[in-house]
């Protein structure tokens, strides 16, 4: 049996990822016959521009013809290992945002995870975890990441730690991906 399909996309803020990975997960839906389109959305509107940028992209997903269905889910991944089903292909809009989220918890109570190295590890390897029971399953998945590495290592231990993980991950997502794509200025670069 062929390989399930795992496309990783990444590129800078306002690139064209997003549209491009709804167009990526529709060929997917329609490639496998899926019966719903998930969209696990992991931002939090914490402000205004927050907010307007959530509505717009549940606006341009309600004007297409397909069936979404959208998943908020800002941390603890593996919790959608209860919502997915056979049949699903699932969109995930984005790691980076996931990772802060993650990197932050705990901000309220003064101690946050990124300061708790052990906690933050143990977060990661739940998503990791969490990603190959969706391949395991067969269900063929889109995930969205920024390319934030481009600048210099930050000076700054929290940044550089936030440095290190998302360059961990995303080496991680590429050797899993089937496919990994780099967007620039709205086109598409394939790289695996």
């Amino acid at each position: 049996m062929a390989e399930t399909e795992l496309i990783f996309i990444t590129g800078g803020v306002r690139s064209g990822k997003s549209a491009f990975a709804e167009q990526q997960l529709q060929s997917l839906a329609k490639a496998y016959q899926a019966q719903r389109l998930i969209y696990v959305a992991t931002g939090v509107a914490f402000d205004d521009e927050m907010k307007k940028r959530i509505a717009r992209h549940k606006l341009d997903r309600k004007k297409q013809k397909q069936n979404w269905v959208t998943v908020e889910q800002p941390t603890n991944l593996q919790q959608l290992l209860l919502m997915i089903q056979k049949g699903d292909v699932v969109l995930w809009d984005c790691v980076t945002t996931w990772l802060t989220n993650e990197f932050y918890e705990g901000f309220e109570t003064g101690i946050c995870n990124w300061q708790q190295p052990l906690k933050l590890t143990e977060r990661i390897a739940e998503m990791k975890k969490t990603i190959l029971t969706l391949r395991a399953m067969q269900i063929p998945l889109v995930i969205v990441s920024n390319e934030v590495l481009d600048e210099p290592i930050s000076k700054f231990t929290e940044v550089k730690l936030y440095q290190k993980y998302l360059g961990q991950l995303h080496q991680w997502f590429v050797q899993q991906a089937t496919t990994a794509i780099e967007m620039e200025y709205g086109y598409a670069h394939r790289w695996k």
